[in-house]
């Protein structure tokens, strides 16, 4: 005759001490509640005794054991769902416990590949080719602006419009700077997680032109062409230092960052390749740059080497040729020409030469972003190295030195074999 088991209740758990012995109350169906044995400390006060929800069961004509938790988080209500829900799945032939173990797996597998993990795994791989207070920051961002609204989502999950109401946040409160860095950086690990077979693809890349572009942040500059002509008149007419002057000439030509190009030395330019070789030690990004020189720089080089040619410095420094020109000169000399801060800065330029090589000349973002120095990545995660596209690149130096003197001659300009610019 079988044994009645009578239903447990929240008194009887209650009331129920453990023993020498560990104690099973059973609750029917094959659930029961296991108390372990009493336990006690070094000074014999009896220590808590743990209870554990267990499932008995027969899948397969073998007795198996399914765990459901530990009371009270467990309520014994959810303990009787949990063996219902069991007694389903044995029903469709499906082994309770295997399911549990899959699912767990599952979740390992998911908790692994969320994009946060991917993210720092991402910047740890790479910080190294990062000034480390530019991978610092990197990091700060994400951490503040993206990790807490997807961070804890599997990767593959996410899609163009979440990352888009990430940068809507950012733009909202004004940071629209910020909102572009952090579309680069997400779209740069979307890149990383699928060449690591992680993703399927990079959703940001849809999200071209869902920002508005920057206009008159930290960096000022005039994007649009009629204002960049009276700039460019300006500089040709600056009555100051001559070699301020020729750095005012050599910034918009050559859109380096400001410190990069006041440190230049004459060393580093090779007239005959009609190439400039920054070593990796001046680079924002510590590797090394290749800047290709059109006709326009190279005159203004030459014009310039007889008055610094001695020194190491291209612009050395007016009290003191062992050091060079004061990082406050070009903006300086920008004020002294009566533009104001809010309308262009010295790294200006470079926002300058970006948005109209895109936008008018429609040069190749990739050929714009390697010779901005940026850290461009194949779908590998591999950084390109200095000679990247660089016939291209001297094409397209060339072909916006001669887009500047049009803007300075006021004639229009003509885009080889694709008609006249969009001026």
């Amino acid at each position: 005759m079988a044994k009645l088991i009578i239903p447990l209740s929240d008194m009887k758990i209650e009331k129920t001490k453990p023993t020498e012995k560990e104690t099973k109350l059973f609750d029917g169906g094959g659930l029961f509640l296991l108390i372990s044995q009493q336990k006690y400390s070094s000074d014999g006060k009896p220590l808590p005794a743990s209870k554990l929800w267990r499932f008995k069961y027969h899948f397969n004509g073998k007795e198996k054991k399914l765990s459901f938790g530990t009371y009270p988080a467990i309520t014994l209500a959810d303990a009787r769902q949990r063996r219902e829900d069991a007694k389903k799945l044995l029903a469709n032939g499906v082994d309770p416990g295997e399911m549990k173990k899959a699912q767990k797996a599952a979740q390992g597998e998911q908790d692994l590949n969320t994009f946060e993990v991917i993210a720092r795994e991402w910047h740890s791989k790479f910080s190294h080719t990062w000034v480390a207070s530019h991978a610092q920051h990197k990091l700060e961002r994400l951490e503040k602006n993206v990790f807490p609204w997807i961070g804890k989502r599997p990767i593959k999950e996410i899609t163009s419009p979440d990352v888009l109401a990430v940068l809507r946040r950012l733009e909202s409160r004004g940071i629209l700077d910020t909102a572009h860095r952090v579309r680069f950086e997400c779209s740069s690990i979307f890149r990383y997680a699928v060449a690591t077979g992680r993703a399927d693809r990079d959703p940001v890349a849809d999200l071209k032109g869902a920002l508005p572009p920057v206009k008159n942040g930290h960096h000022a500059a005039p994007t649009d062409p009629k204002a960049v002509t009276p700039l460019l008149r300006a500089i040709d007419d600056f009555t100051g230092s001559f070699v301020v002057k020729c750095a005012l000439q050599l910034a918009p030509l050559l859109f380096v960052r400001p410190g990069e190009l006041r440190a230049a030395e004459w060393l580093e330019f090779d007239f005959d390749s009609a190439e400039w070789n920054i070593p990796a030690e001046k680079m924002k990004m510590k590797v090394a740059h290749l800047v290709p020189l059109s006709k326009q720089a190279l005159q203004v080089l030459y014009e310039l080497k007889p008055l610094t040619g001695h020194s190491k410095y291209v612009f050395p420094c007016h009290r003191s040729p062992l050091r060079c020109m004061s990082e406050n000169a070009v903006n300086a000399g920008l004020r002294r020409m009566g533009f104001e801060k809010s309308e262009i800065t010295g790294h200006g330029f470079r926002a300058m030469a970006r948005t109209i090589l895109d936008e008018v000349l429609q040069i190749r973002p990739d050929f714009i972003e390697h010779q901005l120095a940026h850290a461009v990545k194949d779908p590998n995660g591999r950084a390109y190295n200095r000679t990247a596209h660089l016939v291209e690149r001297k094409k397209m130096m060339q072909l916006w030195a001669d887009y500047l003197d049009s803007l300075k001659a006021g004639k229009p300009f003509t885009l080889p074999g694709n008609g006249h610019s969009d001026e």
